[in-house]
């Protein structure tokens, strides 16, 4: 099919203002985007017409559900759903973070919401908070309520059920915590929860009984209590920080935390948690990438549930990321319904190396209150495992982890591998269910002679 190129100028939308979530982007703060990246071009379909008079047609040429994760699925979705919104407004993440969809009527328009899922929105009580960007909005399917992007951030009436081994804080992360907001579990790192807030709430989120809030006071006292119980504790190397999502933090108030710890000499490393890339990969500017690149080594753990989130927006953030020199490594969530086969889980392995993401944890869904329709049982983790062992690269390969409910920390879940002995030889499985035999007498013997050189 024919095609016509229409050039568009992307704006890289990092705001040079106060750090606070609810300014109005407008027009007189056009002059606060901080670069221009070069033009990008897009391939738009010749047969629509993008002049400002047709907008109102393009509800008729919405794309199909297999392409969705492109530019051109955005654009349309913005003009439908947005229509006086332009591509910079779009494209500044404070912008998606001020438009965040809250609310049943505003999911309504975009969605064919199910019964189960209205009524969990409109009168979800204590449930997780429902907030969704506008740009992962433009993701979900919008007739199939069991879409795994959907089924990740839009509410049902499962949550209502409240399973019997279910727990509000199953990781026991309050009996750790030695201030508010820093859990010291193992000897030589701690968890220092930044803020609580999310641009977008995943349904299974392990801390679903303390985000959704958005103190102020979260950057005064709370953190400075933090960072003195790291200073006063040498034993401690390594600091994750997380939350909610630490990306959501303005660049001041984010590097007031990162230069502060920085600048205590026991600290070896820092490492921050984060949904951002693929829930509002807009906020991950040539600005912010310049500031944390002065605080290496700083390594950044990518949250990813499917391949479907892998855009080219996403993967443009995570190639920023990695071009300032911050390793990245990711952790899913094994979630039924979501990603729990082994094609989901290899195709996102595969997404996440070709966007320079080293695929690091697959965790068993947490046992955290009104998510068990969420699990899967342990056998299903160790069957992906398997069915990746072998058939693809080593590097694709996460470790699958249990986080022991009450407090044990990470447990990982291995395939059995060895099947037993004969003699002094280990008998090996591989990945095609054939027996080897490891000589281990040799093996020592042979060491025993190399030591003698």
């Amino acid at each position: 099919m024919n095609k016509t190129v229409r050039k568009v100028a992307y704006a890289a939308t990092a705001l040079v203002s106060p750090p606070v979530y609810d300014r109005v982007f407008t027009s007189e703060t056009q002059s606060d985007i901080e670069d221009v990246e070069p033009p990008s071009r897009p391939v738009y379909p010749s047969s629509i017409d993008y002049t400002s008079e047709n907008v109102t047609n393009l509800s008729l040429s919405l794309p199909l559900k297999s392409e969705r994760t492109t530019v051109t699925s955005r654009t349309l979705f913005r003009k439908n759903y947005y229509p006086g919104v332009t591509k910079k407004e779009w494209d500044d993440w404070r912008w998606q973070l001020t438009h965040r969809i809250t609310r049943a009527d505003e999911l309504s328009r975009m969605l064919k919401l199910s019964g189960g899922e209205l009524q969990a929105i409109s009168g979800g009580g204590n449930l997780l908070p429902f907030a969704i960007t506008p740009y992962y909005a433009s993701l979900l399917d919008p007739d199939n309520p069991s879409d795994p992007l959907r089924l990740t951030v839009v509410p049902t009436a499962n949550e209502f059920y409240i399973d019997p081994s279910d727990m509000i804080d199953p990781l026991c992360e309050e009996h750790d915590e030695v201030t508010p907001g820093l859990i010291h579990r193992y000897p030589d790192r701690v968890l220092f929860l930044a803020t609580s807030f999310c641009s977008t709430y995943c349904r299974y989120c392990t801390r679903s009984r303390i985000v959704g809030e958005n103190k102020s006071e979260e950057c005064g006292d709370k953190w400075s209590k933090a960072i003195n119980y790291i200073k006063t504790h040498t034993e401690i190397r390594d600091v994750l920080i997380s939350g909610g999502d630490p990306l959501t933090l303005p660049d001041e108030a984010l590097e007031n935390i990162l230069s502060r710890v920085r600048a205590i000499p026991h600290i070896e490393f820092i490492r921050i948690g984060t949904k951002v890339p693929t829930v509002l990969p807009q906020r991950i500017t040539t600005k912010l990438t310049r500031m944390l690149r002065k605080y290496h080594p700083l390594f950044i753990s990518v949250h990813a549930a499917h391949a479907a989130e892998f855009t080219p927006e996403a993967v443009k953030a995570c190639a920023r990321l990695a071009d300032a020199g911050i390793p990245l490594g990711s952790q899913t969530v094994l979630l039924k319904g979501v990603n729990d086969n082994l094609a989901d889980i290899k195709r996102l392995m595969h997404k996440l190396l070709m966007s320079r993401v080293r695929p690091y944890y697959m965790y068993q869904c947490d046992p955290v209150r009104g998510t068990s329709h969420f699990r899967t049982s342990v056998a299903k983790g160790l069957e992906i495992i398997s069915g990746l062992r072998g058939f693809t690269s080593g590097y694709a390969i996460p470790t699958f982890v249990i986080d022991s409910p009450g407090g044990g920390g990470k447990v990982p879940v291995n395939v059995n591998s060895i099947c037993g002995t004969d003699g002094d030889d280990l008998l090996l499985i591989n990945y095609e269910g054939k027996v080897f035999r490891y000589p281990q007498n040799s093996a020592l013997s042979g060491d025993s002679v190399r030591n003698d050189l």
